[in-house]
C-alpha cells in the first residue's frame, strides 16, 4: 500500500511542473512563430480554453458504465488526445530534469576542480559561455520534445502492428506424441475503446490462421469495473484448437470484481479457465497436464482489495502429475521462481504489456516494468524450468506502446 501511495505521489509532483515548464515552452515558442500580438492572444487563449476543457473531462467526468467495446467519438477526440498528452509531456519533462541535473552534476564537479587546482590566468575563462549555454538548453529541451512524436508514433502506428513470435520449447520429458505440438498465446487484451472487438476479432483470426493445437489465454481481459467482459468473451469464443482452449486469470478480473463472472461466461463458450486446477491434454494415450492458478503477488500492488499471497503457488504441488510434463498458466511472471523451485517445466505468462513503453534497445534497465519484476518479457531459463513472458496484445493508462509492440505467442515443443 505505502509503495503504491507513493508512485501516486511521485507522478502527482512530476505532473504540476511538467505542465507548467511545456506550456511556457508552447508560449515561447507561439512568441516566435505569431508576430502579430492579438493572434498570439487569441491562440493562447483557445489552446488554455482546450487544455483546460480537456483536463477537467478526463478528471472528473465518469466513464461510462459499462465502458464501450468499440472505438467511440468520446476515445477518439477526448481521451486519446489528453492521455497521449500526458504521458508524453511526462517523460519529455523528466528527460529535460536528467539533462538538468547531468548539468549541475557537471558544474559542480568543475567547480570543486577548479577550488582544489586553481587556474592559471591563462586558463580563467569560464567553463560555459552565455552562448554556449543557451544552445544547450535549446538543444535539452528539442530532445525532450522528441517523446511527443515518439508516443505519437506509439498510439498510431507501433500500438496495433502486432508480431507473431515463434519459440521453439525443448523439454526432455516431453512425450513422443507431442513432438511438434503446437500452442499459441494471447495475453492482456484489456478490451475497451482503445481494444475495440473489431480489433480483437482480427487477432482471433491471425490466430486461427497459425493453426495451433491449443491455445492459452493468460488474464486481463478487462481493465476496470465496467468493462464489457461479456464482449471480450464474445470475440475470444471464435478461436479454434483442436485440443482445447485453457485459461487464467489476471490481476484486472479481480480488480474488477468479474472473476466468477468471467469464468462462467467461458464456461459456456467451451473455454476452461483453471483457477487452482489442472486439465490434462491427450494425444495417443499421452498426456500434458496443465495448471491454472489466479493472479498472485507477495507485494501490494493495485486497488486495496487485491489479495497478497505469503508464498506463490502455495496448493499447486499436488495439481502436479510426475513423470509429466507440467505447464503452468500464471499471469504474473514472479510465480516462476517458485515453479523452477517446484520443477515444473514451463511457465506461461503475461502482465508486463513488455514494457509497454520502454527503451530496452538501448539497456533492458529502461522498463517500467522492472520496477515490479525481472521477468519483462520473452524466454527466460532457471535450471530445468523455462518461462515465457508475452507482451500482451492490449494496453492500460495511455493507449500507447513503444519498444514493446503486441504479440501472439506461438510455442512448438520439441522433444530434447
Amino acid at each position: 500500500m505505502l509503495i503504491r501511495h507513493l508512485y501516486t505521489v511521485v507522478a502527482f509532483v512530476l505532473f504540476i511542473p511538467s505542465q507548467i515548464f511545456w506550456l511556457w515552452q508552447l508560449r515561447g515558442a507561439a512568441r516566435k512563430l505569431i508576430r502579430s500580438e492579438s493572434a498570439r492572444r487569441w491562440f493562447g487563449r483557445l489552446g488554455l480554453g482546450l487544455y483546460a476543457a480537456l483536463l477537467i473531462f478526463n478528471l472528473f467526468w465518469p466513464t461510462p458504465s459499462p465502458e464501450s467495446a468499440h472505438l467511440t467519438i468520446r476515445a477518439t477526440l477526448l481521451l486519446a488526445p489528453f492521455r497521449w498528452w500526458m504521458l508524453a509531456s511526462l517523460l519529455g519533462f523528466v528527460a529535460m530534469a536528467g539533462f538538468y541535473l547531468f548539468s549541475r552534476l557537471g558544474r559542480a564537479a568543475h567547480w570543486l576542480y577548479r577550488r582544489m587546482f586553481p587556474p592559471t590566468p591563462r586558463e580563467s575563462a569560464p567553463l560555459l559561455s552565455p552562448e554556449r549555454r543557451h544552445f544547450l538548453t535549446r538543444t535539452a529541451v528539442a530532445i525532450s520534445a522528441t517523446t511527443f512524436a515518439a508516443c505519437a508514433y506509439g498510439m498510431l502506428y507501433e500500438r496495433t502492428e502486432i508480431e507473431t513470435t515463434r519459440q521453439r520449447i525443448v523439454l526432455p520429458r516431453l512425450p513422443q506424441a507431442f513432438d511438434g505440438f503446437r500452442i499459441a498465446q494471447l495475453s492482456d487484451i484489456h478490451i475497451g475503446p482503445f481494444m475495440p472487438v473489431e480489433e480483437i476479432r482480427r487477432y482471433v483470426a491471425m490466430v486461427n490462421a497459425l493453426k495451433p493445437d491449443m491455445v492459452a489465454l493468460t488474464g486481463d481481459f478487462v481493465t476496470w469495473e465496467g468493462s464489457p467482459a461479456g464482449a471480450v468473451v464474445d470475440a475470444l469464443a471464435a478461436i479454434k484448437a483442436p485440443y482445447g482452449i485453457y485459461g487464467c486469470l489476471g490481476n484486472h478480473e479481480r480488480w474488477a470484481r468479474v472473476e466468477d463472472l468471467i469464468t462462467r461466461l467461458f464456461a459456456e463458450r467451451g473455454t476452461k479457465m483453471l483457477r487452482q486446477q489442472n486439465a490434462t491434454v491427450e494425444v495417443s494415450g499421452e498426456r500434458l497436464n496443465l495448471i491454472g492458478v489466479d493472479y498472485q503477488t507477495r507485494a501490494p500492488f493495485g486497488p486495496p482489495r487485491d489479495g497478497i499471497v505469503t508464498e506463490y503457488l502455495a496448493g499447486v504441488q499436488p495439481l502436479m502429475l510426475p513423470d509429466t510434463v507440467n505447464i503452468l498458466l500464471s499471469h504474473n511472471p514472479n510465480t516462476f521462481d517458485r515453479a523452477a523451485e517446484l520443477a515444473i517445466d514451463l511457465s506461461l505468462a503475461g502482465h508486463t504489456h513488455g514494457g509497454q513503453v520502454t527503451l530496452e534497445y538501448i539497456s533492458p534497465n529502461l522498463s517500467p516494468a522492472r520496477l515490479i519484476t525481472p521477468y519483462v518479457r520473452g524466454w527466460f531459463k532457471k535450471g530445468e524450468s523455462q518461462l515465457y513472458v508475452n507482451r500482451g496484445i492490449g494496453t492500460i493508462f495511455s493507449p500507447v506502446r513503444f519498444g514493446a509492440p503486441p504479440e501472439i505467442t506461438v510455442y512448438e515443443l520439441k522433444r530434447g
